[in-house]
This record gives structure tokens, sequence and C-alpha cells, in this order.
């Protein structure tokens, strides 16, 4: 089980990487729930499917480049904790003052909790 879940986990972030929204939904629950947690807030929520691929769709036009590098793996049944390095080149400016072009990069963790072999949740944290 737990190295199908970590297969599970390496396609989406893969398919992350490579903006392939199909890829990343591929092995998620229809009822997926998605949390993006910054500095202690919840600042994006998702409920299904269908809000999941509309956010992931909308998130590509921020970037020109996106690159999650897994660094550390931790198994809890039925969670998958991963440790991330976080790398992206900006397509627009943003609000926080970054501009088109400059480099964001983050140190986060992610959550992927499973039911019946899909994932149910996943919580971004940074």
């Amino acid at each position: 089980m737990k190295e199908q879940q970590k297969k599970i986990v390496e396609k989406y972030i893969k398919s992350y990487n490579d903006f392939d929204i199909k890829g990343m939904t591929e092995n998620l629950s229809e009822n997926i729930i998605f949390e993006n947690i910054s500095n202690g807030n919840v600042d994006l929520r998702t409920e299904g499917i269908t809000e999941f691929k509309k956010q992931a769709e909308s998130a590509k036009q921020y970037f020109t480049q996106r690159k999650q590098t897994i660094e550390t793996w931790n198994f809890s049944e039925p969670k998958i904790t991963i440790e991330i390095d976080y790398k992206a080149i900006l397509a627009i400016d943003l609000p926080n003052g970054l501009k088109k072009g400059d480099t964001l990069k983050l140190k986060g963790k992610s959550e992927f909790e499973f039911e019946n072999g899909k994932i149910k949740t996943i919580t971004d944290k940074s």
C-alpha cells in the first residue's frame, strides 16, 4: 500500500511540475479537498474535483516554470507528508511586489490523505 501511495504522490508532483492537470487529477477522489495554508492561514480551499481542476487551470497562468522537489517522506496511515523545495518563475506581477520574471523560492510541506486508493485531501503548507 505504502509503495502504491508513494507512486501516486510522485505522479501528482511530476504532473504538477509539467502543468499537466489531467495527470494531477488522475488519482484524486471526486470529493477531493485541497487547502493551501500560508503562515498558518488557509488562503485557498477547494472542494470537489471540478473546483480543483478550475483552480489548477487558473494557477497555470501565474508561472512560466515551476518545480516541486521532494526532500523527505513521512508515512503515517492514511497520510503521507512530504517536505518540498519549491521554485517557480513568475509569468505575472503579484500584489506582494514580486514581478514577472522573478524567481519564487519556498520550503513547505504537502500532506496527502488517502481513501480507497485515491487522494481525498491535499494540504499544502508554507
